[in-house]
């Protein structure tokens, strides 16, 4: 056996009467473990709210959305378009118009945006695995159109799925006359909400999503869109698919994935998760200099052995080399420790989810998620 590792060994290991060098040891493996321990908790949980989040805006947001760089609205029954449609990689090819409009429920009045949808946008989203009451029906056998909006809409509206009162939407028309008269710039229709969807904070306050051919009714557009929206085949690699189409439809269009689509959003997060790890590293070097002071305690309290040893023809390479090994045991020790605890931790609480966020129930998740 190697001596040096033998001698160290014995040091950290060796049953004998505790003393303060020994307590000071563990106390130095348990900083190590508690340090890597919360490292690997504390990330698994931000890979768990970024997982979540991510799988929260893939139910809205399409996998690949086409804009235009400069304007708001653009014709999709183009030969460009056309391709797009037909590319190998693209499943479904949804068209969408958005716009700012007020609405009015009743006595009280907000303004939202208006999502107006084709029949393929259910495919290209998973909304309608969002709806937490009612059904996701933008329109029935005779052709009559319906509305669904967000949870955070139907509370400041006190929006009830009764089919009693109607939603009233206002428009500013595109193509208004000046008059003194201001109901006459203005387009009105009204709509029945069918359904009540709940996906995150920013879309639930902000949407009212209803058929395109409403929109465009509402809005005074022909086959205009804002956007077109595309799933793609699962087994398609996306980065090529998206610069297909880049190609195909130049530069006056952006071509965007769900990363980009949300970019300041998932850069804050990757930046916060890098932030704690920064953070959490810091401490952990900071508890590391534990084992700095145990070790020149330890060599204190061993300075007869180490006499002993030189006295039978130790070098002091040997001795230096049995102080570091020391060390490196007491940092492999406590980081094994807090790798076990830490992953137990987390594997229990992705198990059982024994820690609640809150005990209402009233969130989209009862426990902290982890990955």
């Amino acid at each position: 056996m190697n001596l040096p590792f033998y001698i160290a060994k014995r040091y950290l290991f060796a049953k004998k009467s505790r003393n303060v060098i020994n307590i000071i040891s563990g106390i130095s493996v348990i900083g190590i473990a508690v340090g890597t321990m919360a490292l690997i908790i504390v990330l698994s949980v931000f890979n768990g709210f970024d997982e979540l989040i991510k799988a929260l805006y893939s139910t809205f947001d399409p996998e690949i959305k086409i804009t235009l760089s400069e304007g708001k609205a653009f014709s999709p029954s183009t030969p460009e378009f056309e391709r797009v449609k037909t590319l190998g990689g693209v499943q479904y090819f949804a068209e969408v118009l958005e716009e700012n409009v007020l609405l009015r429920y009743a006595d009280r009045q907000y303004i939202a945006t208006l999502k107006g949808v084709d029949d393929k946008y259910e495919e290209v989203t998973g909304i309608d695995t969002m709806i937490v009451e009612g059904d996701f029906k933008l329109m029935d056998s005779n052709d009559r159109p319906y509305v669904v909006v967000g949870q955070g809409v139907a509370y400041y509206l006190g929006i009830g799925l009764n089919f009693l009162n109607p939603l009233n939407i206002y428009s500013i028309k595109r193509k208004g006359i000046v008059s003194i008269y201001p109901e006459q710039a203005i387009n009105r229709k009204f709509i029945f909400p069918s359904g009540i969807f709940s996906i995150e904070q920013e879309h639930n306050v902000k949407y009212v999503i209803v058929p395109v051919s409403f929109a465009r009714d509402l809005l005074g557009y022909n086959d205009e869109v804002s956007a077109v929206e595309l799933k793609l085949h699962p087994d398609a690699d996306h980065q090529i698919v998206q610069q297909q189409i880049r190609s195909i439809l130049g530069d006056a269009f952006r071509v965007q994935n769900r990363n980009e689509q949300n970019e300041l959003f998932y850069r804050i997060m990757r930046s916060e998760k890098w932030a704690i790890f920064f953070i959490l590293t810091f401490i952990l070097i900071v508890a590391s200099f534990n084992i700095i002071g145990s070790l020149t305690m330890l060599i204190l309290d061993k300075k007869e052995d180490i006499n002993t040893l030189q006295s039978l023809g130790a070098s002091n390479q040997l001795t230096r080399k049995i102080f570091l090994l020391e060390g490196w045991m007491i940092s492999i020790l406590g980081a094994i420790i807090g790798l076990i605890i830490g992953s137990l931790i987390a594997w229990l609480q992705a198990e059982y989810g024994l820690i609640k966020l809150n005990s209402s129930g009233s969130s989209l998740i009862d426990a902290y998620p982890v990955v």
